[in-house]
């Protein structure tokens, strides 16, 4: 008997020990992106209340860290005292504190940036569109803002010498205006497998600003289950222009706006991605719009213009070119650039 016991412990000794070397080879290969929400497991917290954390929408722990108690506790079976053990295991797997500037300087020199697919574009924007960060591009009907999306798509794909993440695109459609049929083209055009370009995009429909918010929490699902690259929103405004009307709704339309783009914000922040967020434009109908060169400007309002990092305005040049200017950069000064819109996607001006 005591032989037999010591070959079940020597037996588990070995399953434990296999069990460890298997949770370092999965903590190596997830170094630098984020950390499943079942490492909770292993902090003291029970498989239940991660299941609950997951069914709300929490796929990792750095959704946790960045959450505040009141979230927490808006989930059903997660007690006050729960929530703040929950912030407490967090915030010891994810460094929350202050850093020195030199240190993060260094973490800023590593930010990939994503081809628009011209150069005099990437040159304006200092490389292309910046991932861990929201970038809104607004302007009038046909400047170009889809076609961008479109290119972006496609340019994310790519290595990253070429201009890409080699990371899949998640593409929330808002107003019906996604054509596969571009994607092939500009797929082409840089020399992708159309088929497998298309496969590496996860597209949704977007049919009220309820079901935009809800697909959020979708993507955070999916995201932890490839690398992805980029998110888009087209356009992030127009249901809610449309779902709220007139002055009594303002009021609940900004903070359900607000609520979107900081979820927005929020994964960017967990996954590294880089957010491109399409908005419209309103007419200034007041009498200084008389003295104004573009009496357009974004919707959205304050809300909209902090949530964004950096904020592009296109508008209309000579037949196919269209003129990309720097609206609101904290690092770029302002100024414009031109390009086209081609057969394959977007390019150089002609």
């Amino acid at each position: 008997l005591p032989e037999m016991e010591q070959k079940q412990l020597e037996e588990k000794k070995v399953e434990e020990d296999v069990k460890q070397e298997e949770i370092q080879e999965e903590d190596e290969e997830g170094e630098g992106g984020p950390i499943p929400i079942h490492n909770l497991e292993g902090s003291g917290i029970n498989a239940t209340d991660v299941k609950k954390l997951r069914a709300a929408g929490y796929n990792t722990v750095e959704a946790v860290a960045y959450s505040t108690k009141k979230d927490l506790i808006k989930i059903k079976g997660i007690s006050e005292a729960k929530a703040e053990k929950l912030l407490n295991e967090a915030s010891k797997l994810i460094p929350m504190g202050f850093t020195t500037a030199s240190e993060y300087h260094k973490h800023r020199q590593d930010v990939i940036h994503l081809s628009t697919g011209s150069k005099e574009l990437d040159k304006l924007l200092a490389g292309g569109i910046e991932t861990g960060s929201i970038t809104e591009i607004f302007g009038e009907f046909r400047t170009g803002k889809t076609q961008l999306c479109h290119t972006l798509c496609v340019t994310t794909q790519l290595a990253i010498e070429d201009g890409g993440c080699e990371g899949k695109v998640m593409f929330i459609d808002t107003e019906g205006t996604f054509r596969p049929k571009r994607i092939v083209a500009i797929a082409e055009r840089f020399g992708l497998n159309p088929e497998d370009t298309l496969d590496n995009i996860a597209y949704a429909r977007a049919y009220n600003s309820d079901h935009q918010r809800q697909l959020l929490l979708q993507a955070s699902a999916i995201m932890m289950e490839a690398r992805y690259g980029l998110i888009i929103v087209d356009s992030a405004t127009a249901l809610y222009r449309t779902d709220y009307t007139g002055r009594g709704e303002l009021s609940q339309r900004q903070i359900s706006l607000g609520q979107f783009l900081r979820s927005l914000h929020k994964l960017a922040d967990e996954y590294g991605v880089a957010v491109v967020i399409t908005n419209q434009v309103v007419a200034t109908v007041d009498g200084a719009s008389m003295f104004i060169s573009n009496p357009t400007k974004p919707i959205g309002g304050n809300i909209m213009a902090h949530a964004s990092c950096t904020r592009l305005s296109l508008r209309k040049g000579r037949g196919n070119n269209r003129v990309c200017k720097i609206f609101d950069s904290p690092c770029l000064p302002e100024a414009d650039a031109m390009f086209a819109i081609k057969d394959d996607g977007i390019g150089d001006a002609e």
